[in-house]
């Protein structure tokens, strides 16, 4: 594509020209494992000398990649109290999806980021992270989905992982034309409308409107090949008034919160409706049936994990008492206990995103192993609450 500043440079198709408002913005569409990427953005960079280079980071991306001891801003405690466990497993999944594809071509994924990010401060030219929040992304993908959905989404990430398929240059070429989270979304977009919507339509638009607030007349900005049709279909329109929505997580609806709470209101009332009718033996044998509906399968849970001995036992306790509240689960309190009673080592979150590739790893590295035990024992914690409850109504009406 011609580039209307320098007619005389010539630059390959992922270039593109956008103007707005007078000012011109050189677009560059990558894939995050190529090295043509990275000597493309190198050259684009070097040649135009631009007021401002956008890049499709936010900060806690660009800190992720910069820094080479990012474990060490990990607080898992943390987010285990900010239940964010789940966002934080389906990041780590697509991360070493990302890993898994570079490391047969030999790059590290968003070395073009990176590789703009230093031309950039080499050449004195200030930098524009223009990508929202992968935290609010995230979780805004998260709760967009079902329950249900939210399984087949884990399953399809969990099985990338365990995806055998060579890149070659010709699958290398595809992949230019769109970022590998793309390929990977457009695989679900079918089944899984509303995560593609939050993952990629709504960042094309919140990225159209960052660029378009950076300073200066000549930038150029190096995004996903992935969002280069939609920012570019964006760019023309305003959608300021859409980045304040698209960039808030969407409270719990009214609805789910009286239904997480009529659950555990339905099984106290039981149990004491069958103490008033049927007395209090009755209602004893029925408490100590819910007790050990839920407190059996989560400690399995825990013991399928390899968890902590204490993990195992605290579950046994936790999962009767938190199956009736809504506020936290079996499985964030095991995961809590695990992380204090074997906390991961470092190596282990330095070599997660290989571990994550083998079954065996799961088990092996601690740091998985909190969230099998997180999975685990919510999943035993869930079939508990079924089999417990639905004993105790059936007692009640009997």
């Amino acid at each position: 594509m011609q580039n209307t500043l320098f007619p005389s440079v010539d630059y390959p198709t992922d270039v593109h020209t956008l103007t707005h408002e007078g000012r011109t913005i050189l677009l560059i569409g990558t894939a995050h494992i190529s090295q043509e990427s990275v000597k493309l953005v190198e050259k684009v960079i070097s040649q135009e000398q631009p007021d401002c280079v956008c890049i499709e980071l936010d900060d806690k991306r660009y800190t992720a990649l910069t820094q080479k001891k990012k474990w060490q801003s990990l607080d898992l405690k943390q987010i285990i109290k900010n239940k964010q466990l789940s966002t934080l497993l389906i990041n780590l999944l697509m991360a070493s999806y990302q890993k898994k594809l570079g490391g047969q071509l030999g790059i590290k994924p968003g070395a073009e980021l990176l590789a703009a990010a230093k031309m950039a401060t080499e050449n004195n030219i200030p930098i524009s992270l223009c990508d929202r929040d992968v935290r609010i992304t995230l979780r805004r993908a998260w709760k967009s989905t079902s329950f249900f959905k939210k399984g087949y989404l884990l399953t399809t990430l969990f099985a990338s992982l365990f995806d055998s398929t060579e890149i070659n240059e010709e699958k290398l070429a595809e992949m230019k034309q769109k970022d590998v989270l793309t390929e990977l979304m457009d695989e679900m977009g079918s089944v899984l409308p509303d995560v593609k919507r939050v993952l990629i339509d709504e960042r094309d638009i919140y990225l159209s409107e960052k660029i378009k607030e950076s300073s200066g007349e000549r930038l150029v900005a190096v995004v996903g090949a992935g969002h280069v049709a939609g920012i570019t279909s964006a760019f023309n329109n305003d959608h300021s008034k859409d980045i304040q929505e698209i960039s808030t997580i969407p409270p719990i609806s009214k609805i789910w919160k009286i239904l997480g709470w009529s659950i555990p209101l339905l099984i106290i009332g039981s149990i004491v409706t069958i103490g008033m009718q049927k007395g209090m033996a009755d209602a004893g044998s029925n408490l100590l049936y819910w007790i050990l509906a839920n407190g059996i399968p989560s400690a399995i849970g825990g013991i399928l994990a390899l968890a902590n001995p204490l993990t195992i036992l605290g579950v046994f306790a936790a999962a009767p008492i938190t199956s009736l509240t809504p506020v936290i689960g079996a499985g964030y309190v095991a995961a809590f206990i695990q992380v204090m009673r074997t906390p991961p080592v470092v190596k282990e979150f330095e070599t997660v995103g290989d571990d994550m590739g083998s079954f065996t790893g799961w088990w092996k590295n601690k740091l998985l192993r909190v969230f099998l035990v997180f999975l685990f024992t919510g999943i035993g914690s869930s079939i508990g609450t079924y089999v417990g409850g639905y004993e105790i109504i059936k007692n009640l009406i009997s």
